[in-house]
């Protein structure tokens, strides 16, 4: 007879521990209108009363990869204005097709009523802001999540980077620029074709060393010089931690000086009550968002971002003011912004930002954001705010400007004080998303990530034939 040491015991525990986490369910289906038959794009899709869930891409597609452990808890599909979907897990038909029915409630029968509250836009969001030290975590936390960063201009795609990440908060009250973290764990892919058009960004990085120069040759750079100016630019206007830390992230730092929706937003923004909406059984303002006296500007450095006006929509909770989702863009309204706006990205809106919100444990926790922001990367000859785009040989304006886009979806909620205790001091915390890291394939079978819609699997394949600069 075979006898077992304590030793071979545990390792056989923990053999068991693990295969038992890691086995999983792939789940597979689409999301479409009841009446339309049309795809409804960001539907959620979640495992009740966990973290674990996804969202649909732009064909109302998703994937979620279901731990075995779960397999007799409840799946959950809802979209702000319809009515959830709800199955159990091991009864879902995979592959299945998804169609959710439109659910409004009555603006007048949910704003008269006996209690004093807020009847205006503006009123319900001020009220919503002074909930959010209740409504937001009041303990640190982490969160995990998937990046998709990427960039194109009108042509082609030139640069892709997914990433899992971890995020850390201590809190809605502390600041966010000492006590909010973010680190990049692994990345799946990095491609790059952005070698051939970044003369400008070499030039603006020679620029921020106080290094002058009158004109560059492509030839004559070395590709790693290269490769640490796209670093820097990409850093300075696209950086996760600018995203976190700053004021786009509205809501977790809505009590900073100068927060776009902070203590002066009535400002530069005016809130008008469109109509009650529901979400998964709770009734939701839906807020529209617009221009107040004056212009609104993110002041920041060598970035032209004053002149702006806002727009936009805002959902909040009707039970207990919580902002569920975010719908903000800053466009050009000044004459001065329209022109410079124009010349320098093509575009008039400098800033389109999503972010939506998971109620957990009674908290709202961050669940998806989407960000997307134009960037200049080759002007041929500049001179003051004047492109000369006819200025080299070959110059084609549609490879002038790149369209940035970064998506997160977090997943895992971490609440235990040891475990976040645990992961502050291991970590080193780098929030760089454009380092190369070795691909792991055993982390990402089990990771959930965003699905790609069929055009951006055809736009990301034919990137992966044709980039150069560092392809993992």
């Amino acid at each position: 007879m075979k006898h077992f040491t304590l030793k071979s015991f545990f390792t056989l525990f923990i053999f068991f521990i693990t295969a038992t986490t890691f086995a999983q369910t792939e789940l597979k289906g689409k999301v479409a209108d009841f009446l339309t038959f049309q795809p409804i794009e960001s539907a959620s899709v979640y495992i009740e009363n966990t973290t674990i869930g996804s969202i649909t891409n732009a064909d109302g597609n998703f994937v979620l990869k279901v731990p075995q452990q779960h397999l007799q808890d409840t799946l959950v599909i809802s979209s702000i204005g319809y009515k959830s979907f709800k199955v159990v897990i091991s009864e879902f038909e995979n592959g299945s097709d998804i169609f959710l029915e439109e659910d409004v409630a009555s603006l007048d029968e949910v704003v008269i009523v006996a209690d004093p509250r807020p009847t205006t836009g503006n009123g319900i969001v001020e009220k919503a802001i002074e909930k959010l030290p209740k409504n937001l975590p009041e303990q640190p936390y982490l969160q995990k999540g998937f990046l998709r960063h990427k960039e194109r201009n009108k042509k082609e795609y030139k640069w892709l980077i997914e990433s899992a990440i971890t995020l850390y908060d201590s809190s809605y009250a502390s600041g966010a620029k000492n006590n909010l973290k973010i680190n990049v764990d692994e990345t799946r892919k990095s491609y790059d074709l952005r070698d051939i058009d970044s003369v400008f960004t070499f030039a603006a990085f020679l620029k921020s060393k106080g290094i002058k120069t009158e004109t560059i040759n492509r030839n004559l750079v070395k590709t790693s010089s290269l490769i640490e100016a796209i670093k820097w630019n990409d850093s300075r206007v696209n950086g996760l931690e600018n995203l976190f830390k700053g004021k786009l992230n509205l809501v977790r730092n809505s009590n900073v000086t100068g927060a776009l929706l902070g203590k002066n937003m009535l400002e530069k923004h005016q809130f008008e009550l469109d109509t009650i909406l529901v979400d998964n059984g709770r009734k939701l303002y839906k807020i529209k968002i617009e221009k107040g006296a004056d212009f609104v500007g993110l002041n920041t450095p060598n970035i032209y971002n004053e002149g702006f006006e806002p727009k936009g929509w805002i959902y909040i909770y009707y039970d207990n003011y919580a902002i569920k989702k975010v719908e903000y863009e800053l466009v050009a309204a000044s004459d001065v912004q329209k022109k410079r706006s124009k010349s320098l990205f093509d575009t008039q809106t400098i800033h389109k930002l999503v972010m939506t919100y998971k109620d957990y444990d009674g908290k709202m926790y961050p669940n998806y954001i989407y960000y997307e922001t134009p960037k200049l990367v080759n002007t041929g000859d500049r001179s003051s705010d004047r492109i000369k785009t006819e200025a080299e040989p070959g110059f084609d304006k549609d490879e002038q400007y790149y369209y940035t886009i970064q998506e997160i979806l977090f997943s895992d909620i971490i609440q235990d004080p040891e475990l976040v205790k645990q992961e502050l001091e291991q970590n080193d915390w780098s929030a760089d998303i454009f380092s190369s890291k070795p691909y792991n394939e055993a982390f990402w079978k089990n990771y959930n990530v965003l699905l790609e819609s069929k055009e951006e699997e055809k736009l990301i394949l034919d990137l992966s034939k044709r980039a150069t600069l560092f392809r993992e």
